[in-house]
C-alpha cells in the first residue's frame, strides 16, 4: 500500500481495468443512449461471470515519459468544461502515473452522452510528449470546480476522482488531504500483492441547483471484482459544511479475496507530538490525519492515535453494525505544524453506514514511512464471513469530509494529545522497560463539571505487563486534564494494547483512548 503521495493514485491505476463490457464501442461525441442506475448494476452483475480483460493503455512508451513535471504542464481548458451553468467538470490527462484510459459520459434526462477525448481540450507545450498520443486516448480522471460564477470557480476544485478507485474531497477549510477508495483488496498480506481495481467508466449528472447533489456513477473492474457505484456529492453554498457524499455500491467477486476492505480510507502519518521520526525534520508534527475515531454499536467512543510503526501492523476493532468510524485531523493549531502546506487544514473523513454493515471489524493498517510523501495509513471495514468468489455485497454509506466529526459526543471529553517518555520518577534511577504515557483530554462543557478539589479516576488497562503510578492533573490555563500512567513491561520487545479513560463517580468522563505501544515505534533504530 505504501506509495509516493504524488504517484500513489497512478501506481494504483497500473493494476486496474477498463471495462470490457461497457455500453458498446467508443462513440462519437453527441450520440445519446438510455442510461440508468439499474442498468449499470445489472451490467456489473453480468460482468462477474465473464473473465477480466487487460484494459486499454494507449502508447505506454509515450505515457511512461510524461513524468510529474511534464504532466503538470498539461491543463484542461475550463472554457470547454461541461456543466458550465453549474459545477464545471475538468479532466485529468494521462501520464506516467495514470496510464489507464477512462471513459467519461454526461447524463441528462435519462440519456448518456460520451464526452470524448480531444487533445484540443488541453493546453500543453508544443514539445510535450502527450501530443503524440492517439485520438482515442481517453482521460485519467476528473474533478468538480466550484460553482460557476464564484470568484474562485476556475481555481478551486472540491472533488476529484483520479487513479484506480481513489477519490478525494476538500473539507470545510478548503484543503485536500486524505483519500477514499472504492474498495481495498488484500492490502498488506505477506503472501500476495494488493490488487487495485479501477473505476473504468464514469457518468456525471447535475441538476443546476448548487445545493443539490452532483451524481457520479462509476463502473469498477478488476481481476477479482466487478461492481457499480453511485456517489451523490453535495458541496452546497454553505462551504463550512465541507463535502457530503452518499455512496451506493454493488459488488461481485470473481475470485476469493483474503482481506476484503470495504469503505476504505487512505492517509499519511509520519509523526505527531510523539514518534521515532521526530528528530529528522524541523517541523513539530507532520500528518494528514492524527487518529482513528470509532463509534461502536454499543455507543462507546474510541480514539486510537495513529502510529508510524517499525514494521507493518494491522489492528482490528471487532463490532457488529458500527455507528461510524473515520480518520480525523483533530489538531488544528498551525503552530503545531509550522508548514505552508497547511496540515492544520486537512479534512477529516467520517464513514456513516446507512444500511447495516453486519459482523466484522474496522481494521487499521499502519506501514512504516520515512517521509511525508508516502500514504502509509489505511482504514477499512472487513466483513467477518470469508470473501469467496461469487459473493455479492450491497453497501450504503455516507462520507463526511469536514474538519471535525458529524456526530460528536458532547457529554464526554475527547483525547487531544498523546505523549510518551521514560517511566519512573524524576530524581530516581529510571528502570528498564518502563514507559510513561501522558494523555490529554479536553471539552470545556464537560470538564467544568468536575468539582473543585475533586480528581477524576484514571481507568487504565494493558494486554501485557502492568499499569503503575497512575496520576491525573489539570493543565494550567484551561479545561484540559492530563492522565499519566507507567507501563511496566517484562521484555523490551513486548507490544502492549492499551486502554484508558477518565471517570467521575463511576461514570466515563472521556472517550476511551486506545493505543498499541511498541518501543520501536517511539525510538529511532529500535
Amino acid at each position: 500500500m505504501t506509495a509516493t503521495r504524488r504517484a500513489v493514485l497512478g501506481t494504483a491505476a497500473a493494476f486496474g481495468a477498463l471495462s470490457a463490457a461497457g455500453f458498446g464501442p467508443a462513440r462519437a461525441q453527441g450520440e445519446r443512449r438510455p442510461f440508468s442506475w439499474e442498468q449499470l448494476v445489472a451490467q456489473a452483475e453480468r460482468a462477474a461471470s465473464e473473465p477480466w480483460r487487460e484494459p486499454y493503455r494507449p502508447m505506454p512508451e509515450v505515457t511512461s515519459v510524461i513524468d510529474y513535471q511534464r504532466w503538470g504542464e498539461i491543463a484542461f481548458r475550463t472554457d470547454r468544461s461541461p456543466f458550465q451553468d453549474g459545477y464545471p467538470v475538468t479532466f485529468f490527462h494521462l501520464g506516467q502515473y495514470f496510464q489507464r484510459s477512462v471513459r467519461m459520459h454526461t447524463v441528462a434526462d435519462g440519456q448518456a452522452q460520451e464526452f470524448a477525448y480531444d487533445p484540443g481540450l488541453f493546453d500543453m507545450p508544443a514539445d510535450n510528449p502527450a501530443r503524440r498520443l492517439p485520438a482515442d486516448s481517453g482521460f485519467a480522471g476528473f474533478r468538480f470546480q466550484e460553482w460557476n460564477g464564484a470568484d474562485d470557480w476556475a481555481k478551486q476544485d472540491w472533488l476529484a476522482f483520479l487513479g484506480a478507485s481513489y477519490l478525494r474531497a476538500i473539507g470545510a477549510s478548503g484543503q485536500y488531504g486524505l483519500s477514499a477508495r472504492g474498495i481495498a483488496l488484500d492490502p498488506a498480506l505477506p503472501d500476495r500483492p494488493e490488487e487495485f481495481p479501477d473505476f473504468t467508466e464514469f457518468w456525471i449528472e447535475q441538476t443546476g441547483d448548487p445545493d443539490a447533489p452532483c451524481t457520479v456513477y462509476a463502473r469498477l473492474d478488476g481481476p477479482s471484482v466487478t461492481g457499480a457505484y453511485r456517489f451523490r456529492a453535495v458541496r452546497g453554498t454553505d462551504r463550512s459544511r465541507g463535502v457530503i457524499i452518499e455512496v451506493d455500491a454493488n459488488l461481485h467477486l470473481r475470485r476469493d479475496v483474503e482481506r476484503l476492505g470495504l469503505a476504505p480510507l487512505t492517509s499519511m502519518f509520519w509523526y505527531g507530538e510523539y514518534g521515532r521520526e521526530r528528530p529528522f525534520d524541523w517541523r513539530p508534527e507532520v500528518h494528514d490525519s492524527d487518529g482513528l475515531a470509532l463509534w461502536t454499536s454499543s455507543g462507546e467512543r474510541l480514539w486510537r492515535p495513529l502510529n508510524n510503526p517499525a514494521y507493518t501492523q494491522v489492528s482490528a476493532f471487532v463490532d457488529e453494525n458500527p455507528r461510524g468510524f473515520g480518520l480525523l485531523q483533530r489538531d488544528r493549531e498551525f503552530d503545531h505544524y509550522r508548514d505552508g502546506v497547511f496540515y492544520d487544514r486537512r479534512p477529516s473523513l467520517w464513514i456513516e453506514p446507512l444500511s447495516p454493515f453486519g459482523r466484522g471489524a474496522v481494521q487499521l493498517l499502519e506501514i512504516p514511512t520515512n517521509d511525508e510523501i508516502h500514504d502509509n495509513i489505511g482504514v477499512f471495514w472487513v466483513p467477518e464471513a470469508p470473501a469467496r468468489a461469487g459473493n455479492a455485497y450491497r453497501l450504503r454509506y455516507r462520507m463526511h469530509w469536514l474538519d471535525g466529526e458529524p456526530y460528536p459526543a458532547t457529554n464526554i471529553a475527547q483525547a487531544v494529545a498523546s505523549r510518551f517518555g521514560r517511566g519512573g520518577q524524576p530524581g530516581h534511577a529510571r528502570p528498564d522497560n518502563v514507559w510513561k504515557a501522558a494523555v490529554e483530554f479536553d471539552r470545556p462543557e464537560v470538564m467544568r463539571k468536575i468539582p473543585y478539589g475533586v480528581m477524576p479516576e484514571v481507568v487504565a488497562w494493558t494486554s501485557v505487563g502492568r499499569i503503575a503510578r497512575t496520576l491525573v492533573e489539570p493543565v494550567p490555563g484551561g479545561n484540559v486534564w492530563r492522565a499519566f500512567f507507567d507501563l511496566e513491561l517484562d521484555e523490551p520487545e513486548q507490544a502492549a494494547d492499551l486502554r484508558l479513560y477518565l471517570a467521575l463517580n463511576g461514570e466515563p468522563l472521556t472517550e476511551t483512548w486506545t493505543y498499541r505501544f511498541e518501543r520501536g515505534s517511539l525510538v529511532q533504530g529500535i
